[in-house]
């Protein structure tokens, strides 16, 4: 499977699974002490995955760098899905 159709199925699963921000309560801060590797990897990818340009690869690298904390409780929801 090539990088960008392996992104953009994570971000759908991302997308299923992410915090709306319409009416909700402030979301808790992502507990990234504890994340896992696996956690860190997969949130990764699901915030390049959701990068504002993501046909640009290095854009949305420095994206998922910056934002990966924000996808930890998505990616642990995704992993423990799968158990």
């Amino acid at each position: 499977m090539n990088m960008s159709r392996r992104i953009l199925l994570t971000g759908l699963a991302g997308l299923a699974v992410a915090p709306t921000a319409a009416g909700a309560a402030p979301a808790p801060a992502p507990a990234v002490d504890d994340a896992t590797v696996a956690e860190e990897r997969f949130a990764r990818m699901i915030a390049a995955a959701h990068a504002p340009d993501i046909s640009c690869g290095r854009q949305a690298e420095r994206y998922a760098d910056a934002h990966w904390p924000d996808y930890v409780t998505a990616a642990r929801a995704v992993l423990d899905a799968r158990v």
